[in-house]
């Protein structure tokens, strides 16, 4: 077996005497200079916000509402999607009007915000049902993949972490780059003056956390976005279908 030190030292473009399955003209070796290889965006980073509630005093929205607020100070462009009038998925075609704002605003949006409430143990309907109606890719685009998210929850109760584990994993699978920090709001009801706004507390210091990580982290990887999450397997998928068409052309 070749040590990882020696490894690196291999010259793939020439021999892979040790990877026989991996095709050496796709295979990646990764450097600083491919991520650091274009010149960074100068515009304001831009943030979808999503929340999961249609209640009139929705606490997952005051929630959402403090975070776009911490967002726009920071010097970033927020949209705060309203899902009142959302279709459930398959219910309704794929230009209705709600759909088609959603579906613009997350292809627009360079990282994004989910809260939820948490209802019998998960996330609510309607926070899927916006999930859901984001497509993985359309056409040759992923509007999700290689964004950064940040997620985050309120509970009625005590402190709980269910939805934003659920929520975690449905940015994994949109191949969403979900920031470490996170915010879970217990009994949200007392966590707000009448005006709406969120009181002082270790809860809101969260929140400010969570979104000071999030916009380091979108300033740190929008660019080279397309470079990690490259993939090989992506790139040989590729390769193999032009040869196909060059091949049926020749015919």
């Amino acid at each position: 077996m070749v040590k990882l030190s020696l490894m690196r030292r291999v010259d793939v473009s020439v021999t892979m005497p040790d990877l026989p399955n991996v095709d050496p003209a796709l295979f990646d070796r990764p450097t600083l200079d491919h991520l650091a290889g274009r010149e960074p965006s100068r515009h304001a980073p831009r943030f979808l916000l999503l929340y999961g509630s249609l209640r009139e005093r929705s606490y997952s929205r005051l929630v959402t509402e403090e975070a776009g607020r911490l967002l726009e100070a920071m010097g970033g462009e927020v949209r705060i999607f309203n899902p009142m009038g959302l279709p459930l998925p398959d219910s309704a075609p794929d230009d209705h009007p709600k759909v088609r704002e959603l579906r613009e605003l997350a292809q627009w949006a360079e990282g994004m915000v989910w809260c939820s409430p948490e209802r019998h143990g998960s996330m609510t309907g309607i926070m899927k049902t916006q999930i859901d109606w984001i497509p993985l890719n359309v056409g040759a685009v992923r509007p999700t993949q290689g964004k950064t998210l940040a997620v985050m929850q309120v509970s009625g109760g005590s402190q709980s972490f269910n939805a934003v584990n659920q929520l975690r994993v449905l940015g994994r699978w949109m191949r969403m780059l979900t920031i470490p920090n996170q915010s879970s709001v217990a009994k949200a009801f007392l966590e707000f003056d009448e005006a709406g706004r969120m009181k002082p507390s270790s809860y809101y210091e969260r929140v400010v956390d969570v979104m000071e990580e999030l916009f380091k982290f979108t300033l740190l990887t929008r660019d080279a976005a397309p470079y990690l999450v490259d993939r090989y397997s992506e790139r040989r998928e590729s390769a193999e279908q032009l040869s196909k068409r060059v091949n049926e052309r020749s015919v």
